[in-house]
């Protein structure tokens, strides 16, 4: 009787621990947007400049803590037009996260970042500075270059699981 007590309290502990884990996420990403500039002069996201050439993301997890500890996994961030197409450009990048409900403050990882892998690959953990508010309304998430702070990727807020795909339709159409 005293093992099984045990066991019960030991289980509610670590089910409390999880559950407080849990609780720490502030707001998640799951994919990314890479930069498309055209030519339109609205490229700018809270300020923050576009970069000057088109790049392509494949894609992009990311997760942030209340308290602002943050880990971006990114894949396949290169060039997407111009002779160095496909290329990294021997890039270094930070992330810079947005929150509506604290005015859009600039909430940033080290600026001096960390350097694309040859095939796009990075992985930033860090913290943000300043650290983010408790709740993040309708977040944003750049992936930025740190020769000159625009951005050239954006995250995709997780909001819920994606959707059961559609039924097939039926061939020949009716």
């Amino acid at each position: 009787m005293k093992k099984i007590s045990m066991l019960i309290a030991a289980a509610s502990v670590l089910g409390a621990m999880a559950q407080s884990a849990h609780a720490q996420n502030l707001v998640a990403f799951s994919g990314g947007i890479g930069d498309i500039t055209t030519g339109s002069a609205d490229t700018s996201v809270f300020d923050v400049p576009a970069a000057a050439q088109i790049w392509v993301i494949r894609d992009l997890q990311a997760e942030v803590k209340v308290g602002g500890s943050i880990q971006v996994d990114g894949r396949g961030l290169l060039l997407g037009a111009g002779n160095a197409i496909g290329s990294n450009a021997n890039a270094s990048v930070f992330a810079t996260l947005f929150c509506a409900n604290d005015g859009d403050v600039q909430h940033s990882t080290n600026p001096a970042g960390v350097a694309l892998q040859v095939n796009g690959d990075f992985r930033i953990q860090d913290s943000l500075s300043p650290a983010p508010p408790d709740t993040c309304t309708s977040p944003v998430l750049l992936i930025r270059v740190t020769s000159n702070g625009s951005w050239f990727a954006a995250g995709i807020p997780f909001l819920a699981p994606p959707s059961p795909p559609f039924p097939p339709l039926p061939f020949p159409p009716k």
